[in-house]
Parts: structure tokens; C-alpha cells; sequence
């Protein structure tokens, strides 16, 4: 009903926009992929000085409509994502709106904020106009044509081999990969054979790949490129300003999650630390006073041990009002960034990003 655009109409927005999907339910790491792209426009000289906005949808937020992440909110405002990419990048203009039509609108022309009844719910409605939105997990928001469309593929769960829901963790059809203009198999090892890339580029229903471009052809004619990223984890960091960083240097740890899989990160950490504990709750998980509770019994049975989380997680602890006070000092973070299997991937991501957005203007 999108495709023939008569029952349901498709919109562009006024500004490049970049979407950051996938095809896969969850876990194949929009939100770090997202962090990379920000970094790296931030960084170059075309776009350093420019206003970017990042538009997500907010999971599992109970607020309405459009709305500008603050610095000070809580996951129940945002959700616990677009919180994480504010704490990030807090110069960085981050929002939230299940319509990105609407979303993107407002980000262009803020002074709307102020008169569209629509934005009447909106909490803080000054901000400059974006020349670029980056979009969060938008490629299945049909509403809205994206400019560039970069789609993450888990290496680990390849969707060829896997079904759609309920039967599997797909969440839309596996030819729609070859509509996006980047593919970035994610969570790869840190080092691949060159066979292993021609091979992945194949399953994707990309022929004909090129090492030395990153891209090759679809079935239809079109040129992808596909590139390869892997899970880097960043020294731990304390959740909290009272956290003793003394507890870094402990034997045994204890790790509690809430996000989709955390086999990447146990693997990790049990390089330095014995788990001696382990709480795994569901994605996007909102700890109870019962859930502390929990882990303060484990952190008895083990006092020395350093109490570890994710970042992602970490938003949402610090919203709970429930944290026992002997938990502070323990608790920390583990940051992550992705970072391309090669130098030359990451000159031809740079380089292709950078190409595409300075045609923005003519192509659209």
C-alpha cells in the first residue's frame, strides 16, 4: 500500500536524512552504529559545523508527540536510547516522535513548535534548525522516504537463515536489504578473511563484490555497499559519581542486562572477571525495587565483587528511585563503540557517506 503510493502516501523531508534500520527484531546495534555515523559527521570538515539531530521514535516512552530529549530527563520521557545518545553527545539536538514526517518537520522548522497545536505537549520546544536528522530505527517507518538508508545485518544471525515473526526475530521481508544504499554486517570478529566477505555480500543477494570498492550489484542492477563492523568494549566506567574505582581491580563480578542478547559482553568480561552472578532480564527492562533487591543478596554472598551493566541499562538504573546506597559505589558501566574491520573500510564509509550527502540536493 506504500509501494504504489495510492492508499498510503510516502513523504521526503527537507533535509538529507540518514536512517540507521535493520531487518532482524532488535540486537544488531542501531544505537552504537548511530554514535559511529555522529562521531564521524561531527568530525569532518563539511559537516562539523552543521546542526545534526537524531530522531528516534522512543521505545517504551510514556510521553506523546514530538518531544527534545533533555540531559536531565529519564527513559520514561525518551525511552532509554535516545536518553544514551543526548548523554553522549549532549551539544547534539536528540528528539523523539513516533511520526517522523512530523518528527523531521519539526526539527527543520522548530519555530513550528511554538504555533502547530500538534507540538502543544512538547516540554522544550527551543532548538536550532537541523540541517541533517539521522533516524533511529525508521527503514519499516514507511511514511517517510529516507535519503541514504543504511541497514545493519547481525553476523551472528544472518537473515537468510532465519524466519519471520512469530517463527524467527525478522521483522520485515529479507529482499528489502537490497533497498538499502549501505549494509553493515555488525558484531563480526575482529579480523575476517577476504573469502568471508565475498561470501557474506552473496548471501545478501549482492554479486559481483569488490574488496577494493566495498560494493557490488544487486540482481536488479543496483550498487551496495557493504562494509563490516565489530563490538570494541571500552574501559568500565562508574555509574555513579560515588563509585569507587578500586572495584575495577576485583576478582569477581556480577552483571545484570536488560537488553537482547548479552553473550558479546559476558564473553568479554570473563576475560578479567569470574561471573560469579548473573541477572538477565528482557530488552528495555524498567528495574523494580525487587530487582535490586536481588542483586544486593548476590553482592552479599560476594562483597568484593564489581557490580557491571551496560549503558544502556545504566539510563534506566539511574531513573529508579530504588537503588540501595550500597550498590552505588560497585556499579558500573561498560561502554562500547563499533569500529570497521579495516582503515580502507572505514576511508570508503567516510568517503561514501560524504558523497552521498553532497548530492542531496540534486537527487532529491
Amino acid at each position: 500500500m506504500y509501494d504504489n503510493g495510492v492508499i498510503y502516501k510516502v513523504q521526503k523531508a527537507e533535509v538529507p536524512t540518514i536512517c540507521v534500520g535493520n531487518i532482524t527484531a532488535g540486537g544488531t546495534g542501531k544505537t552504537p552504529h548511530t554514535e559511529m555515523i555522529l562521531r564521524t559527521l561531527l568530525a569532518s570538515t563539511e559537516w562539523g559545523d552543521k546542526n545534526i539531530a537524531v530522531l528516534s521514535r522512543g521505545h517504551r516512552r510514556s510521553s506523546r508527540g514530538f518531544q527534545q530529549v533533555s540531559l536531565d530527563g529519564s527513559p520514561k520521557d525518551y525511552g532509554d536510547e535516545p536518553l544514551q545518545i543526548k548523554r553522549q553527545f549532549p551539544n547534539v539536538t536528540v528528539a523523539v516522535d513516533r511520526c517522523r514526517v512530523e518528527g523531521c518537520d519539526f526539527l527543520h522548522h522548530p519555530e513550528k513548535l511554538h504555533t502547530d497545536k500538534k507540538a502543544r505537549g512538547c516540554k522544550y520546544k527551543d532548538l536550532p534548525a537541523a540541517d541533517l536528522v539521522i533516524l533511529d530505527d525508521a527503514f519499516q517507518h514507511r511514511a517517510l522516504k529516507a535519503y541514504y538508508n543504511i541497514l545493519l545485518e547481525d553476523y551472528n544471525r544472518p537473515t537468510y537463515k532465519d524466519h519471520l515473526l512469530p517463527f524467527g526475530r525478522l521483522r520485515d521481508l529479507p529482499e528489502r536489504l537490497t533497498l538499502a544504499d549501505l549494509i553493515i554486517v555488525t558484531k563480526c570478529p575482529i579480523y575476517m578473511e577476504d573469502y568471508e566477505k565475498v561470501e557474506w555480500a552473496r548471501t545478501l543477494g549482492i554479486k559481483d563484490y569488490s574488496l577494493s570498492t566495498c560494493s557490488g550489484t544487486t540482481a536488479q542492477g543496483k550498487k551496495i555497499t557493504v562494509l563490516f563492523t565489530s563490538i570494541h568494549y571500552c574501559p568500565l566506567q562508574p555509574v555513579y559519581p560515588e563509585g569507587d574505582q578500586r572495584y575495577v581491580y576485583a576478582q569477581n563480578l556480577i552483571l545484570f542486562t536488560g537488553i537482547a542478547k548479552d553473550t558479546p559482553l559476558r564473553s568479554y568480561l570473563s576475560d578479567t572477571y569470574k561471573i560469579v552472578r548473573r541477572f538477565n532480564f528482557g530488552d528495555h527492562h524498567t528495574y523494580s525495587a525487587m530487582d535490586f533487591a536481588h542483586i544486593k543478596s548476590a553482592t552479599k554472598a560476594f562483597p568484593t565483587a564489581i557490580l557491571a551493566t551496560t549503558v544502556k541499562d545504566s539510563q534506566r538504573v539511574l531513573a529508579a528511585k530504588n537503588v540501595p546506597a550500597e550498590l552505588r559505589s560497585k556499579m558500573f558501566q561498560v561502554p562500547i563503540e563499533v569500529r570497521f574491520l579495516s582503515d580502507h573500510e572505514k576511508e570508503v564509509f567516510e568517503n561514501t557517506l560524504m558523497t552521498a550527502l553532497r548530492s542531496f540536493h540534486t537527487d532529491y
